[in-house]
């Protein structure tokens, strides 16, 4: 289906053929037509999906046809990162209208503050804004919700898994219960089923592709040791000059510095990220990288779902997540709006019985590929009985051994 077909504002259709977008993705499809109905909706969709764009046009739409110049539409994101990706697409799709938005959240200059209150009370008209940040402001008591209309709850899910629920009830007890409601989430688990009945009235479901990467990733996986990882990216980075861009993701901060260390000793334009660092080092990392004057990023899980970036070549997974949801999000860095990509996991003994949970997840089994010879051979593969849910396989091993 092409946008021209939702009738959306003139404005809003020169912008989308500016950035070159024609043709709407599957979610933008349904989620579109009944949020311009003004109904409620509640969305199950991965990342990579173009579900920003699935609810910001159609609220674009209903302001760009009338000036507000009052807080009108509320949008909740779990990170930082995600609320300053999506201010930068309203800033993108309203750039022919009169729509104004600002990003709220912690971390940046004591200047910030004073802009953030003013947007609050008599600035713009769309605020993206993570749950902790905005709570400070409402503690203040100038926050002026009384003309809002629209709410949006993007990334719900990571919103409860970094415990935000009661954050996010607090939040609402603020906003006028005349509004249109929009949840936008990757998984539907139990408590946001149970954030939904509170919150929505007669809600649309959509459902798109529920946790399964995008077509254009190519998912490979090698068996390695631990002391074999950063070596086997250095043999690849040195020989794929062609891979401009390249993220690595890993469990732990401790892990992004070491991984930065052994790929520095090569030479290579490398930088991590992760919360040690102030946001504004943060964004200026991410603008580095985008703009490839850095070529390796490594980061933890924080980006997993709030970095966008165009053209990642390869998305490595340094260690296996603890989450097979977790996979998902990493890999759906690559292959953005329907371009190619490589997501490769390395598997070390401890993490097989999680790596099955993730193709049991994504219904797949992954292509195995080796170790280059020189780094010598990987753990071998193990077989189910010691895929067992939450049991260390090493123990379950040693108590065969003994039989």
């Amino acid at each position: 289906m092409k946008f021209e077909e939702f009738n959306l504002n003139e404005h809003l259709m020169e912008a989308l053929s500016y950035m070159g977008f024609d043709e709407a993705t599957p979610i933008q499809e349904q989620a579109i037509p009944p949020i311009m109905e003004g109904k409620d909706i509640i969305a199950s969709a991965q990342t990579g999906t173009g579900k920003t764009a699935a609810f910001l046009l159609p609220i674009l739409h209903k302001l760009t046809d009338r000036k507000v110049d009052k807080l009108n539409t509320l949008i909740i994101v779990p990170t930082r990162e995600l609320a300053i990706q999506i201010d930068q697409q309203v800033e993108g799709f309203s750039y022919f209208t009169h729509v104004t938005s600002l990003p709220v959240y912690g971390g940046g200059e004591g200047s910030d503050w004073e802009t953030q209150k003013k947007a609050l009370t008599v600035g713009a008209e769309i605020i993206v804004a993570t749950p902790g940040k905005l709570i400070s402001h409402l503690n203040m008591g100038y926050v002026n919700f009384n003309h809002l209309e629209h709410l949006v709850l993007d990334e719900a899910d990571r919103m409860l898994d970094m415990g935000f629920f009661e954050d996010i009830q607090k939040i609402i007890s603020y906003l006028p219960k005349k509004r249109q409601t929009l949840m936008f989430s990757a998984t539907m688990p139990p408590k946001i089923r149970e954030l939904a009945k509170k919150i929505l009235i007669d809600p649309v479901e959509i459902s798109i592709a529920i946790s399964k990467p995008a077509e254009g990733v190519l998912q490979v996986a090698c068996l390695a040791y631990d002391h074999q990882k950063t070596p086997f990216i250095q043999y690849m980075i040195g020989n794929k000059p062609e891979l401009k861009s390249i993220l690595i993701f890993t469990s732990t901060k401790k892990k992004v510095m070491e991984i930065v260390r052994g790929l520095k000793s090569k030479d290579y334009k490398v930088e991590g990220i992760s919360s040690d660092l102030e946001q504004s080092e943060r964004e200026e990392v991410l603008r580095r990288f985008r703009s490839k004057q850095t070529r390796v990023l490594v980061a933890t899980d924080v980006l997993s779902r709030g970095i966008d970036i165009k053209d990642i070549n390869v998305v490595i997974n340094y260690d296996v997540p603890g989450d097979a949801e977790d996979y998902v999000h990493r890999i759906g860095r690559t292959a953005r709006a329907e371009t190619k990509g490589v997501a490769l996991t390395m598997i070390d003994e401890q993490d097989m019985g999680r790596f099955v949970r993730i193709e049991k997840l994504i219904g797949r089994k992954v292509q195995r590929v080796r170790l280059p010879e020189k780094l010598g051979e990987g753990p071998k593969w193990r077989d189910k009985p010691f895929y067992n849910k939450d049991r260390d396989y090493r123990k379950k091993g040693r108590k065969r051994a003994r039989n």
